[in-house]
């Protein structure tokens, strides 16, 4: 019968080999090699009985190995004994107690260091924002993602403390200074974007906070706004909400200002982009008055006035690529163009101080898409005004006494302004042309991002708290690890959700063995550990 034997070597380790008797003696059938801890000789061990069973796999949790396991002989005593000195001893075999995404867990940790969120001395806080990004959830299920990345999870009464310290600590403001400081090493200051969304509650009831507003998903439940203010890649620099009913217009200027006032910046140029849902004369009054450059989306519907003169003169006719600066008035009421003039007047603040400067862009691709959408529209239009369809508020359809008709006029103006996209800004020509203009407006796909990574990656709807203190501790946990989220994508060019699918699987071990504990490291290839190294911009070790 084949056996197990240990043998002391002239170094000090511990020679595992496999054994049998030959004719009354015992002969050597395998070295499976020399072990100098006590965990590389369990292992060894599990090595030498699954090449006795090939059934039985290495680090079997339920088989126990049933060959007999020799004391350990010294070196000088030979390969061959006589069967008489036999002494088996039957070790146990070795159990994995756990696995956990460790590696996952070191990466993301080293990213919130990297950002310097560790000047908040609280670990459940850190913990709480890497499970957000790893695994959204409630708060009470936190416990079990940390658990999952091998971390020993705080109690549920020990969370609900800590959010309390996110409020009385002020934790927003030492996040918000650490997110400064990286957009403004990174040169991400120049251009500030700015873009609110809504967060919905499944609520009965209104509070002074939740309430009913306008929402873009037509939910009729209670909602809170918010605004979030970001660099021009998207790093979130400052995040507010509001009650649900508080317009969005009126959201921009106070997240700017306590911005400027958090870090001091009053008087500091910086260009402020938003879109045209944040286009009305009191909000570009005061960020002008604050010294701050602003680009805006203008809507279609400004396009006749502030187009007339080339209208005038050029008729309803541009090709690709084509852009016009002239002016829009700061007021309603304000006169700003002459269509007298051919020229299309150079906006300064001194000589048109009742207006802003305008920039008109067409695109036949952008044309395409609107004709598309009206075509659309008056097909539905046409299928009320015939009766094929119940009666609705829609696009070009009049109404008069004499019942409901085609609004053929409003239809062909809708067309004739098909193409066009308009900004308005402060920025006179002399300190960025046109194109700058619309570029840097472009660049508010990077805060829309965003705010898809907080909805969708980190599920920023605090579904289950109902106080507004417990509402800004969550969402100054979401804004936490939006950061960290965004600095992951900007080193490694991935979704934070593709990294966390890459390095998530990739397990750590805790073995027990002969009395002894090792918890082993995942085998990790070397796409794995580029992506590491990028995002802890240091050599890969693990």
């Amino acid at each position: 019968m084949a056996f197990i034997r240990k043998v002391r070597t002239k170094s000090g380790a511990t020679a595992v080999q496999v054994a049998r008797y030959f004719g009354g003696r015992q002969e050597i059938i395998k070295h499976l090699g020399s072990a100098h801890t006590e965990v590389e000789l369990g292992m060894l061990l599990e090595r030498a009985r699954a090449w006795l069973d090939p059934e039985q796999q290495a680090l079997d949790l339920d088989i126990t190995a049933q060959f007999p396991v020799e004391h350990v002989l010294p070196t000088g005593q030979g390969t061959l004994l006589p069967a008489a000195e036999q002494q088996p001893v039957a070790d146990a075999p070795g159990r994995t107690e756990t696995t956990a995404s460790i590696l996952l867990r070191q990466v993301l940790h080293t990213a919130y260091d990297r950002l310097g969120f560790d000047r908040i001395d609280d670990a459940v806080f850190r913990d709480l924002v890497i499970a957000r990004i790893v695994e959204p959830s409630s708060k009470l299920d936190a416990g079990r993602v940390l658990r999952d990345l091998g971390a020993d999870p705080p109690s549920y009464a020990t969370i609900k403390r800590h959010l309390r310290w996110i409020i009385d600590r002020n934790y927003r403001a030492a996040i918000a200074e650490q997110c400064f400081a990286y957009a403004a090493d990174t040169g991400g200051l120049s251009l500030l974007l700015y873009d609110v969304t809504t967060l919905y509650f499944e609520a009965e009831k209104e509070d002074d906070l939740r309430k009913v507003g306008y929402s873009k998903e037509r939910r009729v439940d209670p909602q809170i706004v918010v605004g979030l203010l970001v660099d021009r890649t998207g790093f979130p620099l400052e995040i507010g909400c509001f009650e649900g009913n508080h317009a969005e217009t009126r959201t921009i200027v106070p997240i700017v200002r306590q911005f400027q006032a958090r870090h001091d910046i009053e008087g500091v140029e910086m260009v402020i982009a938003a879109d045209a849902g944040m286009l009305s004369a009191t909000n570009l009054t005061d960020l002008d008055a604050a010294g701050l450059k602003f680009i805006v989306g203008s809507r279609v519907t400004k396009a006749p006035g502030d187009l007339e003169s080339h209208f005038h003169w050029h008729g309803n006719a541009f090709t690709n690529g084509q852009i016009v600066n002239t002016l829009t008035p700061r007021h309603g009421r304000s006169v700003v163009n002459n269509v007298r003039k051919r020229a299309e007047p150079v906006w300064s603040p001194t000589e048109h101080p009742n207006a802003w400067r305008a920039v008109w862009q067409y695109s036949t691709k952008r044309a395409a898409r609107d004709e598309k959408t009206l075509n659309t529209q008056e097909a539905r239009a046409r299928a009320i005004v015939d009766g094929d369809t119940a009666p609705k508020s829609t696009r070009f359809v009049k109404t008069t006494a004499k019942g409901r008709s085609l609004d053929t006029a409003s239809l062909e103006r809708a067309r004739s302004l098909s193409g066009l996209k308009g900004y308005v800004t402060n920025l006179p020509v002399s300190l960025m042309d046109s194109s700058e203009v619309i570029a840097k407006y472009h660049d508010l796909w990077h805060v829309e991002q965003s705010f898809r990574m907080s909805k969708t990656d980190l599920r920023a709807r605090p579904i289950f708290h109902r106080t507004r203190d417990s509402i800004e501790a969550h969402l100054t946990v979401v804004f936490a690890a939006l950061a960290i989220s965004r600095l992951v994508q900007d080193r490694t060019g991935l979704a934070i959700g593709n990294v966390i699918r890459k390095l998530r699987p990739l397990r750590s071990a805790t073995i027990a063995i002969n009395g002894t504990r090792h918890t082993f490291p995942p085998q990790v290839d070397p796409e794995i550990e580029g992506l590491v190294d990028q995002i802890s911009g240091s050599g890969f070790t693990h």
